[in-house]
């Protein structure tokens, strides 16, 4: 399967940050999960930081920080099981 991607990390001084805003809502769950195992690999063997926005519970439950949001404030962080 050939799956086209822009460069995900731009570097300023070094450092790469993506913002992904869903970014498994429209694939199938086999697409969705290679994505997700992208950006697990590039955290931790690259040090890149992925700030992922989603609405997927079990996608949040991946990550190593939480922060929840409700009419554009800050309710609720806690550490993600994938510390």
């Amino acid at each position: 399967m050939y799956i086209p991607l822009k460069p995900l990390f731009s570097k300023h001084k070094g450092v790469g940050v993506q913002f992904t805003d869903e970014p498994t809502g429209a694939l199938d769950s086999k697409t969705g999960r290679m994505i997700m195992d992208i950006f697990h690999r590039l955290n931790e063997e690259q040090g890149k930081t992925i700030v992922l926005i989603t609405h997927s519970q079990e996608l949040a439950e991946e990550t190593q920080r939480v922060i929840t949001l409700k009419d554009g404030l800050i309710i609720g962080e806690r550490r993600g099981s994938g510390c």
